[in-house]
């Protein structure tokens, strides 16, 4: 059911792409990006903004041509070269002793039109309208979305006969994360890949909801089989992912003392002070830090949430319904000014920082693989900051150009 096919990527040699490699776009600002875009970096071509006055508007036509100028010259100067033959592109990365592994390749538009690859966030139509300029102007998808698959044993079979021999590409980034790459050509084993694919029944958003809503937009009005409507995209088991918590933060208790909200807490919570590790193991149990100190937030078992319901027995939307809107006045997360939200990623030691002593923190259960695609699969959308996905797939490493340039 799924149309994943090989392409013939513009890539950097082994020695250049740790200098070409870089983070996604939306993880840095202006000033970050500069300080980690040395020449050979694709940030030139994905932020183009860094290239540019300090008062430039990053979504302006003047931004999406300064984007393609950068491309074409990352090409013209061969940081960048493109295979000769289509090929799979096994990626791995490695985080602080733990491995996941996917494959890189391109996904059809009219696979995600037709709801097999699955969103579980809204998109906001200004960031999709953004990312489809930036893509068509640049005529390339220069940055892979980041999917999910429930996980297949000939696709775990296919990768781990590739990732028995040595990488193409072998380093370690400015962050500590190793990034591997394996490129595959065998025509053989590529058709192989294609029909076990073909037997996936859906794809899963894992990170990029805006960048897959806007790529799979850009071949509108072309030919089914214009190279428009495959998009780039970096494909994993589900079972090769690890979700971490993104935790939040209210910057005031709401007009409760801190005896006041303890107590209105107990109607639904047992509260207990913690003296250790106060990071939750277990669903329906959250870490709060107020009053200079963690204690450990357990759901009574009277309060729990219909276990069949895949968004109301999120951890999230449990925190959301029982505490953040009725006690701490968070109507809306997605607009409220006074709560802040921090990957897990960052520590403890953030969230402390961030609520102080006048504020309050909680540190959530991290959301499973399989809540996002039970929830997906439903067709219905998770809260907003559900999700931190880390490693962050590293941009670079390999680009599908669709429109090549024409002496420009």
């Amino acid at each position: 059911m799924i149309d994943f096919r090989p392409f013939a990527a513009w890539r950097p040699t082994p020695a250049d792409a740790p200098a070409v490699a870089c983070v996604p776009y939306d993880v840095v600002d202006t000033a970050e990006a500069r300080a980690l875009a040395g020449p050979q970096s694709l940030l030139h071509a994905t932020r183009p903004d860094i290239d540019l006055p300090d008062d430039a508007d990053m979504h302006s036509p003047e931004a999406y041509a300064a984007a393609r100028s950068a491309w074409r010259r990352l090409q013209h100067e061969g940081a960048l070269a493109p295979d000769a033959f289509p090929g799979f592109y096994v990626y791995a990365q490695t985080m602080s002793g733990r491995r996941q592994v996917g494959i890189a390749g391109l996904c059809s538009a009219a696979d995600y039109a037709a709801g097999r690859i699955k969103k579980h966030e809204h998109t906001r139509p200004d960031k999709e309208d953004d990312r489809k300029h930036h893509i068509e102007v640049v005529g390339a998808h220069l940055e892979p979305v980041f999917l999910a698959f429930r996980a297949s044993p000939e696709i775990i079979g296919w990768i781990n006969a590739v990732i028995v021999h040595p990488p193409q590409v072998d380093y370690v980034a400015e962050d500590g994360i190793r990034h591997q790459v394996w490129p595959v050509f065998d025509p053989i084993a590529n058709a192989m890949l294609i029909a076990h694919f073909y037997d996936i029944d859906a794809l899963y958003i894992a990170d990029g909801h805006h960048r897959t809503a806007a790529a799979a937009r850009v071949g509108e009005g072309h030919p089914a089989e214009d190279p428009s409507n495959h998009f780039l995209a970096v494909a994993f088991p589900h079972t090769e992912l690890r979700i971490l918590p993104y935790n939040r933060v209210v910057q005031d208790l709401n007009g409760h003392g801190v005896q006041g909200l303890l107590e209105a807490l107990a109607t639904d919570w047992e509260v207990t002070p913690v003296e250790g590790d106060p990071a939750p193991t277990e669903r329906l149990s959250v870490g709060l830090w107020l009053d200079g100190r963690w204690h450990r937030m357990t759901l009574r078992a009277e309060r729990h949430p219909d276990p069949t319901d895949p968004v109301a027995r999120l951890d999230v939307s449990v925190l959301q319904d029982r505490v953040l809107a009725p006690l701490l006045g968070i109507a809306d997360p997605r607009t409220a000014t006074r709560i802040r939200f921090i990957g897990g990623i960052r520590g403890l030691k953030a969230l402390e920082s961030a609520a102080g002593t006048a504020g309050v923190a909680f540190a959530m259960y991290p959301t499973s693989l399989e809540d996002l695609m039970a929830i997906a699969d439903a067709g219905e959308v998770m809260p907003p900051k559900s999700t931190w996905f880390e490693p962050k797939l590293r941009s670079g490493l390999f680009v599908s150009e669709f429109w090549p340039a024409s002496g420009d």
